[in-house]
This record gives structure tokens, C-alpha cells and sequence, in this order.
């Protein structure tokens, strides 16, 4: 983008000018007026300073410095190692309900057969996932006779299988169109500050 401008008194040739004015924003002209940074800034003005006053500063920050070192900082209290006092309270004991022997002994024994029945339930498990697996390696060994192809695309892991979302049961069935109310709560955090 040419400027064409008049040439003044027709001191400088069309020629000279053209050339010399500027062809884009990014360059200058060789005419033009060139200023340096600190042209255009002005210089700083330099506060006085009050001897007096920067000592007083000074001083302050000392005794500042001095009192920290004497008093040791006062540590934040975390409140859930407190326990507190209304439960410290002696008359609030709890009697345990008398227990008969037979009853400990039944106890025992119903205990005992809960484990034995757990013990199973796992053995069970554990014998049903490895029967699994050893059908899924006999079935990709059958699968690598038929083809290699095949074989390589089964052994590829499945992208859409995670993120994984279950939703367990519940106690009661879900209401249908039910509307969760927001909950309320009064905020009542202790901010401590040192």
C-alpha cells in the first residue's frame, strides 16, 4: 500500500519520494521523524527520602522480628484428635447387656459356621474364574488355527469397556420423577490465624 502524497514545493522528485515513503505500517520511512524509547518517556522523578523515616520503618521491622523470635507460633488444633468434653463426661457409661453362656457359646458357634460358610463361597469363586480363563485360552487357541487375524482382533483390548459405571442396589425401589431437595447446612468452620 503506496501512499501518494504531494511533494512539498516540489523540493524532493516524485521518484525519490515514492520510494522513500513507507510501504507498509511495519516499516519506516527514511524521512520520517525516528524517535528512540527514551525519547518518549519522561524522566523519573526521584522521591526524597526521609532519613528519619526509612530508620523508623527499619526499626519496626526489627522489633517485628524480635517478637516472633520469642513467642513461638500457636499451632493450629486439630479437632478431630480432641475429644470432647461431653464425652469426657464419667456418668455416661454404657452398661454391656449380660450375655448367658450359652448364649457366647451359640455365639461362637454361629460364628464358626458363617466362616466355613465364606470359605466355601470363595473356594467356589476362585474354581469358577479359573475355569474361565483356561475356556477363554482353549477358545483363543482354537481361534489362532482358523486365523491369525481373528486372533490378533480378540487379543485387542476393548476402549469402550472403561470408563465403567454400576449402580448397586438399593433398599427401597427407585420413585419415579422424584426430585432430591437440596440439602442445608450451616457452615461453622473455625478460621484461626497466626
Amino acid at each position: 500500500m503506496a501512499w501518494t502524497v504531494q511533494p512539498l514545493l516540489g523540493l524532493i522528485s516524485r521518484t525519490v519520494w515514492n520510494a522513500s515513503v513507507r510501504t507498509s505500517h511495519w516499516h519506516t520511512s527514511m524521512l520520517a521523524l525516528r524517535e528512540s524509547l527514551p525519547m518518549r518517556a519522561e524522566p523519573k522523578k526521584k522521591k526524597k527520602v526521609d532519613p528519619k523515616r526509612e530508620q523508623a520503618v527499619r526499626d519496626r521491622l526489627k522489633k517485628r522480628l524480635k517478637k516472633l523470635e520469642r513467642v513461638p507460633p500457636e499451632l493450629i488444633p486439630i479437632e478431630d484428635f480432641i475429644t470432647p468434653t461431653k464425652f469426657l463426661d464419667e456418668s455416661r457409661v454404657r452398661d454391656l447387656p449380660k450375655v448367658t453362656e450359652e448364649e457366647t457359646e451359640q455365639r461362637a458357634l454361629l460364628m464358626k459356621e458363617w466362616s466355613r460358610y465364606k470359605q466355601k463361597e470363595h473356594k467356589k469363586e476362585a474354581e469358577m474364574i479359573n475355569s474361565m480363563i483356561e475356556a477363554q485360552q482353549e477358545a483363543l487357541q482354537e481361534l489362532r488355527v482358523e486365523s491369525e487375524d481373528l486372533y490378533q482382533a480378540a487379543l485387542k483390548r476393548d476402549q469402550g469397556l472403561f470408563p465403567l459405571e454400576l449402580q448397586g442396589c438399593s433398599y427401597t425401589p427407585p420413585i419415579p420423577g422424584y426430585q432430591a431437595p437440596d440439602g442445608k447446612y450451616r457452615e461453622n468452620t473455625k478460621v484461626y490465624t497466626q
